[in-house]
């Protein structure tokens, strides 16, 4: 492997590791839908603050989301809408997964 293809490779594995926590799935899900102030995502995690603001950092210093402040509110989209399709796929898997346990357990019945 080259370093270039080792750095490459790291580099999916840092954001593939942000986005491998349940809450900052549902951050990704939410900041699809529209921008959002940590005040309405705190609500809408049902977390504290300093929780979601972590799950935040997390998912911008990953370049997943960014930020802007206006007066003494920040307010957090999408950095880049491929996110949205990464997310989609992995939600398709899911649902591929459900239908085959399904299947597998109408098989077995």
């Amino acid at each position: 492997m080259t370093n270039s293809e080792r750095y490459k490779i790291e580099a999916k594995a840092r954001i593939l590791k942000a986005l491998a926590h349940p809450t900052r799935l549902f951050i990704i899900d939410k900041l699809k839908e529209r921008t959002h102030c940590v005040c309405e995502l705190t609500e809408l995690v049902g977390a504290d603050t300093s929780t979601v603001s972590k799950h935040l950092s997390i998912l911008k210093h990953v370049g997943l989301v960014e930020s802007r402040k206006e007066g003494t509110m920040v307010h957090y989209s999408l950095a880049d809408e491929c996110v949205v399709k990464c997310v989609g796929c992995l939600g398709e898997i899911v649902l591929r997964q459900l239908e085959r346990q399904v299947a597998s357990l109408a098989d077995d019945a």
